[in-house]
């Protein structure tokens, strides 16, 4: 389906269930980390780029003080009153159209009453920011709609602050700045201390090469403990070594403490300070439009996940290595990990193979059925209609 055809569908579903037209409808991408990976709550740098898949929000103003949501996916209408969504959890689908209500007001938008209908094709619980790209889109409409005035970076850190007070997910910045900065054959180089941001030619395409999304399906059901676990040993890694967070640590500094760190808090620092080392590195790389330097750092990203952090997975790990058996240049695990998806780059002409030999190697493993799919970087968040 077309870009104009969903737009048209999601508007005609709005109709449906509000009985009126939007007053517009909005669009933000999800993302894939090309590199960086669980370097963001460490002061680190990370490398993402926005995909051609996101979420609509079809949204029309009201004349009270009322939020009223459907999702196409979810159901609906889950209702509020914007006077009562506070700083508190809330639960289910709509705590994130809510939730960025919420945040706005916070960041002075005078935010009113609102239908709101949103649709996505980013599939839910895969390491590719749906909930950055719900945020995004029902954040940067009802900026728009109340005459918000909020930089783009603004209504990302509102889209956080929502996802962390109001969702209940500590979540860092990267994927709301993602799906709110990036631009169409861009990766976004964000430092997550100073929030920095500078756009990176990522012209894969010139190359006569292709970005591969591999979504395992498999489960993330162990992810929040174990991401909690992985947080407090970054946390206890750089109390040792007296900085004021990972990011300011060496590999040579991690080396040095060792024994006082202990095997397993060590093997977390090493994975992070080695990560911002890759990330600068391809940045650098990137701006050459050298690919060659840039493959062997995201193979040696995927290792130090699988070895050090300890946050692949057998679906993962299939899924780089089919990648790589099918031609790809090189394969990652991106997002979080524990299931989700991976990401490769591939020659033009050997995406086929790189699709059969991912399938073959999961039919191998007796795992599920993944979803293979290109995607090449994409604008952020905008008005289309």
């Amino acid at each position: 389906m077309s870009t104009r055809e969903r737009v048209d569908e999601v508007a005609s579903a709005f109709r449906e269930r509000a009985g009126r037209a939007p007053d517009g409808v909005w669009w933000a991408p999800g993302r894939v980390n090309l590199i960086g990976e669980h370097t963001d709550y460490n002061d680190g740098f990370v490398l993402p780029f926005a995909i051609q898949r996101g979420t609509l929000a079809a949204v029309a103003r009201r004349d009270d003080d009322r939020l009223r949501c459907w999702s196409r996916e979810e159901g609906g209408p889950e209702e509020a009153e914007l006077a009562e969504i506070g700083a508190a959890r809330r639960d289910g689908w709509a705590a994130y159209p809510q939730g960025v209500a919420w945040a706005l007001r916070e960041a002075g938008v005078a935010v009113a009453g609102a239908d709101v209908v949103v649709e996505s094709d980013v599939p839910s619980g895969s390491g590719l920011s749906s909930s950055a790209a719900l945020l995004c889109a029902v954040g940067i409409a009802l900026a728009e709609l109340n005459d918000g005035r909020l930089a783009r970076s603004a209504i990302a850190r509102a889209a956080q602050r929502a996802e962390n007070v109001v969702v209940g997910v500590p979540s860092g910045i990267m994927d709301q700045t993602a799906s709110m900065l990036a631009r169409e054959q861009h990766a976004l180089f964000l430092d997550t201390r100073t929030l920095d941001a500078e756009q990176v030619p990522l012209e894969v395409e010139d190359r006569e090469l292709q970005l591969v999304v591999i979504n395992t399906r498999a489960s993330r059901r162990l992810a929040a403990g174990a991401y909690a676990e992985r947080r407090a040993a970054c946390e206890e890694a750089a109390r040792v070594l007296g900085v004021p967070a990972l990011r300011d640590a060496t590999p040579a500094d991690v080396d040095a403490a060792a024994g006082a760190l202990g095997d397993v808090v060590y093997r977390r620092a090493r994975h992070v300070v080695t990560e911002n080392a890759r990330v600068l590195e391809a940045v650098s790389a990137l701006r050459e439009r050298d690919f060659g330097r840039l493959a062997p750092l995201l193979e040696g990203s995927h290792r130090s996940l699988r070895d050090d952090y300890e946050v692949s997975s057998p679906a993962l790990d299939a899924a780089v290595e089919g990648a790589r058996t099918g031609g790809a240049l090189a394969a990652r695990m991106t997002g979080a990990g524990f299931g989700g998806c991976a990401v490769a780059l591939a020659p033009a002409d050997r995406v086929r193979d790189v699709e059969r030999e991912v399938r073959a190697a999961f039919a191998a493993a007796a795992l599920g059925e993944p979803e293979v799919f290109p995607v090449a970087p994409a604008d952020g968040a905008r008005r289309l209609a």
